[in-house]
């Protein structure tokens, strides 16, 4: 008899910018070696020392358009003159290999990724203990004028409105709760069949 192969897992993570999500999604990818972090398509040049591939799958403007129109995107944005997506065939090949994929979606990719793969997807939405905690945040960056705070501030609570339709909400107060909640809900979620 011949055993079937387990399908890889997509752990997606959302969260309005300055929640700690990409500093919790590299600490969870220290710890869980075995996680991929899925690797987006861009239109953007290349930097010295980026690799096709490791650090983005390199298109042209025409190919990615291309990509658009067969519907060859899980979801994608076009901002400073340049597109980024998650490529639908790279996450097909994943799951069917048997690799679980990190992902860092916004909103609507999240919810569409799962539309696309019900039974093989978490999504996990970060989110701030407060908008004014978030603003604070942000502001401490020191790399946001007044304007573009404001959009920011704009974009989060709309991105918080769909977080009850994700799998977990995680509030990141403190950066070691937060990070133990998260490792805790995927580890669960992995040793599933």
């Amino acid at each position: 008899m011949v055993e079937k192969q387990q399908q890889g897992k997509l752990i997606v993570f959302s969260a309005p910018s300055g929640t700690g999500k990409s500093t919790i999604a590299n600490i969870v990818l220290e710890r869980l070696p075995h996680l991929k972090f899925s690797v987006s398509a861009t239109t953007r040049q290349k930097r010295e020392g980026e690799q096709e591939g490791i650090n983005y799958y390199f298109f042209c403007k025409e190919d990615f358009e291309r990509t658009i129109q067969s519907g060859g995107f899980i979801e994608y944005e076009f901002f400073f003159g340049n597109y980024y997506g998650t490529l639908l065939d790279k996450t097909y090949q994943a799951i069917h290999a048997g690799s679980n994929m990190l992902l860092d979606l916004d909103v609507k990719g999240a919810l569409n990724l799962k539309k696309l793969f019900p039974d093989n997807s978490l999504l996990l939405f970060i989110q701030p203990p407060s908008m004014e905690v978030l603003q604070e945040r942000l502001k401490s960056r020191e790399s946001e004028d007044e304007h573009s705070l404001s959009i920011r501030l704009q974009r989060a609570q709309l991105e918080m409105e769909y977080a009850s339709q994700f799998d977990e909400v995680v509030v990141n107060d403190t950066l070691q709760e937060a990070v133990d909640a998260v490792m805790a809900i995927i580890t669960k979620f992995l040793s599933t069949t």
